[in-house]
């Protein structure tokens, strides 16, 4: 395995707390910080038992696992857009990177059985694609319709289901467990938490109003709007909220899959704390002021 991070070396609680004196040097470690933690991640999920798991993964594990992908692509991503300070790609990517973290917990602390409807629920747009060719649509007489439902089929097969495996689902309206998104969110962590963390980012409406005033537009004294077609930078706090809940769960599947090294979890265990004491640090010397990416040429602009 490559080599951890020396996490513990080169962060530490006392040192945040008494060298980092302004919000920009808190911005520049937490910097430095992220980027270890997404090396980490990839550690993580590269780390196997070969006697659990001489080859791959079961369909019992192997969802949790492609969610823990997905969340280290995201989480380097946002590390990227943090550090170039474009506040608006981070939220695009902060989203999805949400929504696979605590599905991810959820799944790790549920049974074979919720697994199983997990991976059900996602064949609601297959069944629909296979209504669609039954009905005689022309879409799938292109080459374009015949790749998709191949790929439909060769997924069900694999499984070993058909059209009427997914009895459960539909009268669950096709959420697992029956359970919205915030229902099962709640069950993890504050319910009051949700809008700060993920509600504000998943209005009812795509491509909202308040999206655009946001990012996108910035408003004159005389209550019109103007263009900003520029990028804006992003606090660490919008960065640390996603790796709060993705450390939970890293460490979770190691436990899992009996691959819990004890050096991997250690550095887990410490990005809880210091990420936790970034969080603190910067509340405590951010003055609310959110400027105009660097490479921007233009005015700053405040976001509250």
């Amino acid at each position: 395995m490559n080599k951890i991070p020396d996490i513990r070396a080169k962060y530490s609680v006392d040192d945040i707390n008494r060298d980092l004196k302004s919000a920009d040097q808190v911005h520049d470690y937490a910097l430095d910080f992220f980027k270890d933690v997404t090396k980490v991640y990839r550690l993580a999920i590269d780390q196997r038992n070969p006697i659990r798991n001489p080859s791959g993964y079961s369909l019992t594990d192997a969802p949790i696992l492609g969610l823990l992908v997905r969340m280290w692509k995201l989480s380097s991503l946002v590390v990227r857009y943090f550090e170039q300070e474009n506040g608006e790609y981070i939220a695009t990517f902060h989203r999805p990177l949400m929504e696979a973290s605590v599905t991810a917990l959820h799944l790790l602390r549920q049974d074979d059985a919720v697994i199983r409807d997990y991976r059900r629920c996602s064949y609601k747009d297959a069944l629909r694609i296979l209504r669609d060719y039954k009905a005689g649509s022309p879409f799938f007489k292109t080459r374009a319709g015949r790749r998709l439902l191949t790929s439909v089929r060769e997924k069900l097969a694999l499984e070993g289901l058909t059209e009427d495996s997914f009895s459960p689902q539909k009268r669950n309206g096709w959420r697992l467990q029956g359970k919205s998104f915030f229902r099962i969110f709640e069950s993890m962590f504050p319910a009051e938490s949700y809008p700060f963390v993920y509600g504000l980012s998943s209005e009812s409406i795509h491509g909202s109003w308040n999206n655009s005033m946001d990012w996108s537009l910035i408003p004159n004294e005389d209550g019109t709007y103007s263009a900003y077609a520029l990028f804006i930078s992003a606090d660490l706090r919008l960065v640390s909220s996603a790796f709060q809940c993705s450390t939970q769960a890293y460490r979770l599947w190691l436990k899992r899959v009996e691959a819990d090294n004890d050096s991997l979890i250690d550095a887990l265990d410490l990005i809880e704390r210091i990420n936790s004491t970034i969080v603190h640090r910067f509340d405590e010397l951010f003055d609310g002021q959110v400027s105009a990416a660097p490479d921007n040429d233009c005015r700053e602009r405040t976001q509250a």
